[in-house]
């Protein structure tokens, strides 16, 4: 009895041989389970994370409505913003500062990465046309991206900034700017995202060209000024305006970044649960074939040892 069985033995093992090196790399259930574990975790958390993006969300709308009604004096003297996408930016001067409004935070799909190419293709355009151009950048996300692209073109990075935002921080945006040195420049042109709806945003900029010449050239000659110092007036309605017109696009990407945050967190909720249901089946699959391979063993040893 004792050598058929060990003949049996040897046989099975034989056959086992071939399995066990087609099957070396594969994942084990132990591994699989806890595969399946790691990924529903990791769709509570992006579950969790688009609630709380459309919670936040109403804030920032609420926010951004406020922020277009007080900055609509503004588009009378620098006129509405524009467009990026298919923008040649001829209309920019010789010496332009570029300020882009990006996010500190992630997870939030293309919103950072749509700016940066929007401020590639501008600097190249101007560029080709023979003119300059520096960057300031408002966001951490925007300065890792735009450190790789023109480091030596970034003149100031801000970062950290507080959230939600208010007209008091975007006049301290303003202050640093214009201690860099953004009067010296011909024009500011501040790039953001609009908010459209929670699925959707554009990327825009806004050309703002200081208060200066004479003659006919003179800034607002239709209206008079208080004291006569036409000058210092002027300067401090720049200041002003920029200010405002920070405050405008500060508030519409802020919104259009939690739409964005939101719609990706509900994608990747998605895929995980697509995930979860592969994995599953996989799973499965493994478990019957474990089982299926000890019920052959059991049958097999039952049968050597009736022989």
């Amino acid at each position: 009895m004792l050598p058929r069985i060990a003949q049996h033995a040897t046989r099975a093992a034989a056959r086992a041989a071939p399995r066990s090196v087609i099957a070396r790399g594969m994942a084990t259930e132990k591994q699989i389970w806890n595969q399946i574990q790691s990924t529903k975790n990791i769709q509570k958390i992006t579950s969790s994370m688009k609630m709380v993006s459309a919670a936040k969300l109403k804030g920032d709308e609420g926010r951004r409505m406020t922020a277009i009604s007080f900055n609509n004096w503004a588009d009378a003297l620098n006129g509405p913003p524009q467009v990026v996408e298919d923008a040649t930016f001829e209309e920019l001067p010789q010496r332009s500062l570029i300020v882009t409004l990006q996010s500190d935070k992630g997870l939030c799909g293309g919103i950072n990465s749509f700016i940066t190419k929007s401020v590639k293709n501008c600097v190249a355009a101007l560029q080709k046309q023979g003119k300059e151009a520096d960057i300031a950048v408002i966001g951490d996300k925007g300065r890792g991206q735009l450190r790789r692209a023109y480091p030596e073109l970034i003149q100031v990075s801000m970062t950290e900034v507080m959230s939600p935002g208010n007209f008091t921080l975007a006049s301290a945006l303003a202050s640093e700017l214009i201690a860099a040195g953004a009067g010296d420049y011909d024009a500011v042109v501040l790039m953001y995202n609009s908010f459209k709806n929670a699925a959707t945003y554009t990327q825009m900029y806004k050309v703002i060209k200081p208060f200066s010449g004479e003659g006919e050239d003179e800034p607002l000659l239709a209206y008079e000024f208080e004291p006569d110092t036409k000058s210092e007036v002027l300067t401090d309605l720049q200041e002003y305006l920029l200010t405002s017109q920070i405050y405008h696009s500060w508030m519409d990407g802020a919104a259009a970044e939690q739409g964005s945050r939101m719609t990706a967190m509900e994608n990747a909720s998605k895929n995980a649960g697509e995930l979860i249901g592969s994995l599953t089946l996989k799973y499965n699959r493994a478990r019957q074939a474990r089982i299926t391979t000890e019920l052959i063993e059991i049958i097999s040893g039952a049968s050597a040892l009736e022989d």
